[in-house]
């Protein structure tokens, strides 16, 4: 029987595959699940969503396809406010600083 060597992940993909940044990448894709999430319950369209998110529909399909390096960390925070959503950015004291999105 051939054994499979298996590695421990991180908890961050990016960080384990060695892409730069990856916490904002990790709060990025966060970010863009919950609003992906938020739009396919609301069962709108492309259209309707890019005029909800004010951004032309060929961005709204990026967003879909998780095309997340067309999008800044903060132009997704602007999308889940306008979805309606409170966002809040808690600064606090860390012996390993990091940058993490907890999603209610």
């Amino acid at each position: 029987m051939k054994r499979t060597k298996v590695e421990i992940g991180s908890g961050n993909v990016f960080a384990d595959i060695g892409l730069p940044n990856p916490e904002e990448a990790l709060a990025k894709a966060e970010i863009a699940r919950r609003v992906n999430l938020i739009l396919a319950s609301r069962k709108l369209t492309q259209v309707k969503a890019a005029a909800i998110l004010g951004i032309p529909q060929p961005r709204v399909s990026d967003l879909n396809r998780g095309r997340l390096g067309k999008f800044s960390l903060e132009k997704l925070i602007d999308f889940a406010k306008r979805l309606g959503n409170d966002v809040e950015i808690r600064i606090l004291p860390s012996g390993k600083p990091r940058l993490k999105v907890i999603a209610a």
